[in-house]
């Protein structure tokens, strides 16, 4: 029985013209690098993805080494997607990467074009796809030329495998290096991913400037800061968090009681703008229209939808915007 997805899934959502290409994405993507794997409850994140795409939620972000375990986010979408979408496919954006440890050895891992030609043809057979609509690499590796990975990219491209390629976690130097050698080869570089939310800054020396100016869509990932900035740090750290788990990317001593007291007076702030603090957070990246779209992770339709709300408002007045910068200064 086909799922029946609402007819006016694309009233409310904005998209916006990735740089100065043909490809427009949603305001708000939906990244699968957690609550999807196989540890993950089935029924939650298939609702997740219907209210995403009811909502016009176009594009879907996953990478290889996404679960856990590692290539499980890409088994339980593309079953998802055949199920539940197969009528839609050329509705959706679907992007991938490889660049981290996905298998033993010397070649499941960082830019070789051994790793990453074989790393994509693992994620079109786990999601059952003929190709990805973006193929990124991961992140630089320092070890290797970058003529080599820059050129296994445009190779991907060439072969039907991936319709655009970008980059992520590349700062400003190999950033440009890599932009000018796709230029140079004819695929030029779509988009570039980088880690991105009001406690994490370091793309506003230079990165967005740099992809503004070779018309490069930009797509910040944690715009949440790993949840610091919603409520559930409000009062400290809630036992089941990220913060309290033992392994994770957040950790214990990352939330100081400095950092505590910002998340409260940025909440205040949201308050009085009739937001959560999420949706002020998302925001705040979103008044940058050199922002294409943010990805935001879900752990539930409810949170999503949530997130959702952020777009009724992307609107700061300059006395807002010194406020949050004045909080954001204290330590």
């Amino acid at each position: 029985m086909a799922i029946k997805f609402s007819q006016k899934r694309y009233d409310n959502m904005e998209y916006r013209r990735c740089g100065r290409s043909g490809l427009l994405l949603p305001a708000i993507s939906l990244g699968l690098w957690h609550n999807f794997g196989d540890v993950d409850d089935v029924k939650v994140y298939r609702k997740t993805l219907h209210t995403a795409f009811d909502n016009g939620i176009t594009h879907f972000d996953l990478a290889n080494n996404y679960g856990p375990p590692p290539g499980s986010a890409e088994v339980n979408f593309g079953k998802i997607l055949h199920s539940d979408f197969k009528h839609h496919r050329d509705e959706l954006i679907i992007s991938t990467k490889a660049g981290y440890t996905m298998w033993p050895g010397p070649y499941g891992d960082w830019g070789s074009k051994k790793y990453l030609v074989s790393s994509l043809d693992q994620s079109l057979k786990r999601m059952k796809l003929d190709y990805v609509d973006i193929f990124y690499h991961h992140r630089p590796d320092p070890q290797i030329p970058l003529e080599e990975t820059i050129g296994a990219l445009d190779l991907i491209v060439r072969q039907g495998k991936a319709l655009y390629v970008g980059l992520s976690n590349y700062r400003v130097p190999e950033a440009k290096k890599a932009i000018n050698l796709l230029r140079k080869m004819g695929t030029p570089c779509l988009i570039h991913q980088p880690k991105y939310s009001m406690f994490e800054r370091w793309v506003e020396d230079g990165l967005l400037s740099l992809l503004e100016k070779e018309g490069v869509g930009c797509i910040p990932f944690s715009p949440l800061a790993q949840g610091l900035l919603t409520n559930k740090y409000l009062k400290g750290i809630p036992k089941n968090s990220r913060a309290a788990k033992a392994h994770g990317f957040l950790k214990k001593e990352d939330i100081t009681k400095e950092r505590l007291l910002q998340i409260q007076k940025l909440n205040e702030l949201a308050q009085n703008r009739g937001q959560t603090l999420a949706q002020m957070a998302l925001a705040w990246l979103l008044k940058d229209k050199r922002v294409t779209s943010v990805l935001v992770g879900a752990s539930s339709a409810t949170q999503l939808k949530d997130s959702l709300g952020c777009l009724n408002n992307t609107h700061f007045e300059k006395s807002e915007l010194e406020q949050i910068e004045q909080i954001l200064k204290e330590s």
